[in-house]
Order: structure tokens, then sequence, then C-alpha cells
């Protein structure tokens, strides 16, 4: 299971557009405050859709108050200042994804302590960051990607009717494809 970090997170959709992604890959999240927003905003709910139920979801006081009562193994800082990119580095099981609030990113001293831990989205130099929910979901299925998608889903149900109409044909029913993931497709 993955764990992703959300450290003083200020924009609440941003917060339920993780939260249903950390619900869709069975990954854990933990917010650090102070947030920009109640647990209970409806801005943040509505984000989430009907994922709350499953949601694994823990709330921590600030960075020390985190680290007093998780034993983090393998973390991953995402930052614009990181020196290398996050496909240039490897992800284990159980590992902490931290990402810093819309405005500031992840604390400098937090950063400085860890450079090994430090990774980047490359994008264009003209561009100063992207959207924290679109952050996450990269680094997110980055990570899933290198422990080859566990215990998810790897097969869709596709309606022949909608298939035939690009073939031409017309064939009634739903039947079952079963998909081979990513590099294996």
């Amino acid at each position: 299971m993955l764990n992703i970090v959300l450290v003083e997170p200020e924009i609440p959709q941003n917060t339920g557009n993780i939260s249903r992604t950390c619900a869709a890959t069975g990954s854990r999240l933990h917010l650090i405050k102070p947030l920009g927003f109640e647990i209970s905003d409806r801005q943040l709910k509505r984000a989430g859709l009907d994922y709350w139920h499953l949601l694994d979801i823990r709330v921590y006081e600030n960075l020390d108050d985190f680290f007093s009562k998780n034993t983090v193994g393998q973390m991953r800082l995402f930052s614009t200042k990181a020196p290398r990119c996050y496909t240039e580095v490897a992800y284990a099981d159980e590992c902490y994804l931290f990402f810093g609030k819309e405005t500031k990113g992840l604390p400098e001293d937090f950063l400085y302590a860890h450079p090994d831990d430090c990774v980047k989205l490359p994008m264009i130099p003209e561009a100063r960051s992207l959207n924290l929910s679109n952050s996450v979901a990269v680094g997110v299925f980055e990570a899933l990607r290198q422990l080859d998608f566990p215990h998810l889903r790897q097969w869709g149900k596709m309606n022949e009717d909608n298939q035939s109409a690009q073939s031409g044909k017309t064939i009634g029913g739903q039947y079952e494809l079963q998909q081979e993931v990513c590099g294996r497709c």
C-alpha cells in the first residue's frame, strides 16, 4: 500500500480529488495540519464523490506528529526544486509520497534534510508548477506501475455495440476484455 502525505494542503477540491485517487488505488492518505479547509467541507466531499467509504485517511497536527506515529522506510518528496526526475528512482511497497501546499510546496528545510529522496515532475521552464492533484496522480501511478499495479483490477468491460459502431458491424450485448497493463500491452 502506498502512503500519500499532503503537507498543509490549502484547496479542498485538490484534496478531494487526491482522496478519490487514494480510494481508487488503495493508497492511504495522510493530511498534515494546518489545513486550508475543514474535513467536512462540502467542496472536499463533492470532489471525492462517493468514494469516502473506501478511503483510509489520517490527520496529524504537524510533521513531528506524523513522524512520531509512523515508521517511514522509503519516502519520495515531490518538489519543483528536486534534482532528479520522479521516474529515475525506485518505489517500494509502503513508500510514502510527500507533497507540499499548493502555494509553497514542501518546507525547504525538510527537502534539504532529505536530498536523496527529492524528485520532480519535468515541465517547461516557464511553468511554475503542476496542479497538486495532478502531481499526486502522476506520482501514485508511477509507483504503482513499478510495483506492477498490486491488487488493482487490470481488466475492463467494453460494450460490443460501441465497438461494433466503430467497425461498422452491429452486435448486441457485452463482452469482457482482458487487458494487459502498460508495458505489457
